[in-house]
């Protein structure tokens, strides 16, 4: 494993003739210009050090963007997405998780950013950061925590000011993290818009795959307004909404989408709602979530000294239940599931079910 020693030079490969020409190291200084220069005018510019909360020295190599890009992918927060619901609990080996999803908004954001001119590396932050912020089990955990948390619970605003403070990231990447739900205010950017779009878009094509994988729908039922603009497969509706962002970029210079393809995004995501996140498995399997998660919380609140690492709050306070609203959050949908077993006696029937239990 020592590698191949070609006298000035060790390569990995013996017959290996990768030759990358002359030319200088493109450092960040380098790409900063070429951004200045290249990028459409509305597209975020990355700046030295970035706008953070608290100062550093700039990079010699990397954007203040790429860097974000990077701390969020090498986080415990973004590693713990693997076991954390994205439809349902316990996924079989091909179904989406938390993790997988986050991947596919990058992919459809950074297709978008791309083609528009605008920052590729801030998007791409953005997008594998959005979900750093959820419980396990799914939406049910929002539900579950709001009665904890003084300001209500949306994963959001929950990652980007509480999960991933520690990470330091720009400015630009928590407001485009803090605001990707359409319920909150708009981003500042357009990165951050175009990754609200491109989460919509994702989780509708790709949910409805995983539930016709898993014999909760069929193709047949997809409604027909829907088939009509964005066919009935994955592939296809990806293609179709994310060229529609494109072209409505190109044709008017914001970030949206012609209203015939809207439609039929809107209309697909009505269908999922009705069809796969509110079907009577999925809403017991949100009760069921919800019932532990709280239990687990009033738990660690009146024990903080039994958290990971132990808070100096009185039990039960405001101080020590926010610490326990955390803890229980960066929990994995088994880790937290075994915990209740382990720690509260839960009776395992009462947790919630995979799809194949």
């Amino acid at each position: 494993m020592s590698g191949h020693d070609g006298g000035r030079l060790v390569r990995a490969h013996r017959t290996s003739q990768a030759s990358v020409g002359d030319g200088p190291v493109v450092t960040r200084e380098v790409r900063e210009v070429r951004e200045a220069s290249l990028l459409r005018s509305g597209a975020t510019l990355a700046r030295g050090a970035g706008n953070r909360a608290v100062e550093e020295e700039p990079d010699e190599e990397r954007t203040c963007f790429e860097r974000d890009r990077d701390r969020i992918v090498h986080s415990t927060a973004f590693r713990r997405l693997a076991g954390k619901t994205q439809v349902v609990v316990y996924p079989t080996d091909h179904q989406r998780t938390r993790l997988t999803h986050a991947l596919e908004v990058a992919q459809v954001a950074t297709s978008i950013a791309r083609a528009a001119g605008v920052n590729v590396a801030l998007t791409d932050a953005i997008a594998l950061g959005h979900d750093c912020g959820h419980g396990p089990g799914g939406h049910a955990s929002e539900d579950a925590f709001d009665i904890f948390v003084s300001e209500g619970y949306e994963h959001g605003p929950w990652g980007a000011d509480v999960v991933l403070t520690g990470l330091n990231l720009c400015a630009e990447t928590l407001d485009g993290i803090r605001n990707h739900s359409w319920s909150r205010p708009a981003p500042g950017t357009v990165e951050g818009e175009i990754v609200s779009w491109a989460d919509r878009i994702a989780y509708c094509a790709h949910d409805l795959e995983d539930a016709i994988h898993a014999g909760i729908v069929s193709l047949d039922d997809i409604p027909a307004e829907v088939a009509q603009v964005c066919g009935r497969g994955r592939r296809e509706q990806l293609h179709t909404f994310v060229r529609a962002v494109v072209r409505g970029i190109d044709d008017h210079g914001e970030v949206g989408m012609g209203p015939d393809e809207a439609q039929a995004l809107a209309a697909l995501r009505s269908f999922n709602y009705e069809r796969i996140y509110t079907r009577p498995a999925s809403l017991a399997q949100s009760r069921a979530v919800v019932e532990v998660l709280q239990a687990l919380v009033w738990y660690y609140a009146d024990r903080p000294y039994a958290l990971s690492e132990p808070v100096p709050a009185d039990p039960g306070s405001d101080q020590a239940i926010r610490a326990a609203v955390a803890y229980v959050g960066g929990m994995t949908d088994r880790y937290a599931f075994r915990t209740a077993v382990r720690e509260l006696d839960w009776d395992p029937a009462r947790l919630p079910q995979g799809i194949d239990h």
